[in-house]
């Protein structure tokens, strides 16, 4: 939970920073460039459902494979107030997602340094070490949103990069995407397209922190 606290704080307070670099200061005044949770809180995405999530996930069985979701408080932006608005589309989409790629690259490289000078035995890595636990949740937990949010269904950012990108012929498919998004978003979730994606990555992530650690 602290974790996942962090990440979406850092997530939501980049979309807020890049949206002001492009001349909307409305988050800004909102105060919301901040890493304080408080300011990006949703009562269902970031308190309810993680909660949930998380003692589902405690008690076991069937229902112990949900996984650890969350979203916070959608930053507000006034995309009249940008300046280059293409860009400023695509950089404020994407800032969210740089975050938590910069927080995950932080993390790799500790995780890495404490285990190339045997801080942490790389020979058996314990995750009932708390230090262990808490850096292997903080580096797959921000690549997983990172990767998630590139998933071009609303209301995520890959769906408002497209926007930007997609020629001016793609409009009523990005229409239909705006309507249904969400729904497709819960059958490509149920499906568990998000873990097929995160599996491969999440093994790559795996075998670079061990790789010439001997």
């Amino acid at each position: 939970m602290v974790v996942l606290l962090l990440a979406i704080s850092a997530h939501e307070a980049a979309h807020a920073w890049m949206s002001y670099k492009f001349g909307d200061d409305t988050a800004r005044l909102l105060g919301r460039i901040t890493l304080n949770p408080v300011a990006h809180t949703d009562p269902i995405g970031t308190l309810l459902i993680p909660i949930v999530g998380f003692l589902l996930g405690a008690i076991g069985g069937p229902l112990a494979s949900i996984p650890l979701l969350g979203w916070g408080k959608p930053t507000p932006v006034n995309p009249l107030r940008w300046h280059n608005k293409d860009l400023a589309n695509v950089m404020v989409s994407l800032a969210g997602i740089m975050a938590n790629l910069l927080i995950a690259i932080i993390a790799f490289v500790i995780f890495k340094v404490l285990l190339m000078t045997h801080v942490i035995d790389p020979y058996s890595v314990s995750l009932h070490d708390p230090v262990t636990l808490f850096l292997v949740y903080l580096l797959m937990m921000n690549v997983s949103l990172a990767i998630f949010n590139l998933l071009p269904f609303p209301p995520l950012d890959g769906s408002k990069i497209l926007y930007s990108v997609l020629p001016a012929s793609a409009q009523p498919i990005l229409q239909l995407l705006e309507q249904y998004g969400f729904l497709i978003l819960l059958v490509v979730m149920y499906m568990g397209l998000p873990g097929l994606i995160m599996g491969p990555v999440g093994g790559l992530v795996v075998y670079l922190l061990f790789l010439g650690v001997r």
